[in-house]
C-alpha cells in the first residue's frame, strides 16, 4: 500500500498571500508531511517563523486541512465515472435543491458547477457496473431537478491532482 499525502487548499482565497506563503503552500501540496524545519530551511524562514505563517495560513482557512491518499493496487481499485449533469431549470431554487442533496450523498466524490452544455460535472467511484448501475440509479437519478445524465467511465488516470 502506497500513502501519499496531500494538500487541502481553499479556493475561496479572500487572504492575500506573500510570495512565501505560496512557496509554502506549493512544497506542502507536494510533501503534506514535510518537517517544520526542513519546510523553513526550503523557504529561507526561521522554524519558528515559518510555524507562525503556517498557523496564520490554517487559521485564515487557505489551508483546510491534511489528507492521506490511499492507493489500494490491484484489482481492489474502483472505476471511476464522470458524470455530466443537466437540470430541467437553471433558478436559483432548482440549483440549491440539486447542490444540496449532492452534498449529502457519499458516493459522489467530486461536484462542479459548470459553464457549457452541462449543468453540473460530478466524479464518482464504483467497485462494479452492477455498484455503478445502483448508484445511478439509487443516487444520480433521484437527485432533484435531473433532466439528462451523461456518464463516461475512465480507462486509467494519466494525471490525478493530489488532493
Amino acid at each position: 500500500m502506497v500513502t501519499h499525502d496531500c494538500l487541502k487548499v481553499s479556493h475561496e482565497m479572500r487572504v492575500s498571500l506573500d510570495a512565501i506563503d505560496l512557496k509554502i503552500i506549493t512544497i506542502l501540496r507536494a510533501d503534506g508531511r514535510i518537517s517544520n524545519a526542513d519546510l523553513a530551511k526550503a523557504v529561507s524562514l526561521s522554524p519558528s517563523a515559518c510555524l507562525r505563517r503556517l498557523r496564520a495560513l490554517e487559521a485564515n482557512g487557505t489551508i483546510r486541512g491534511y489528507t492521506a491518499l490511499i492507493e489500494t493496487g490491484g484489482d481492489n481499485n474502483p472505476t471511476v465515472i464522470l458524470v455530466s449533469i443537466s437540470l430541467e431549470r437553471q433558478t436559483e431554487a432548482f440549483m440549491r435543491r440539486f447542490e444540496a442533496a449532492v452534498r449529502k450523498s457519499p458516493e459522489i466524490k467530486e461536484c462542479y458547477l459548470m459553464t457549457g452544455s452541462e449543468d453540473y460535472f460530478v466524479r464518482l467511484e464504483a467497485q462494479s457496473l452492477a455498484d455503478y448501475e445502483r448508484i445511478h440509479n439509487d443516487v444520480l437519478a433521484r437527485l432533484p431537478g435531473v433532466l439528462r445524465i451523461q456518464s463516461s467511465f475512465a480507462i486509467r488516470a494519466i494525471v490525478r491532482p493530489a488532493g
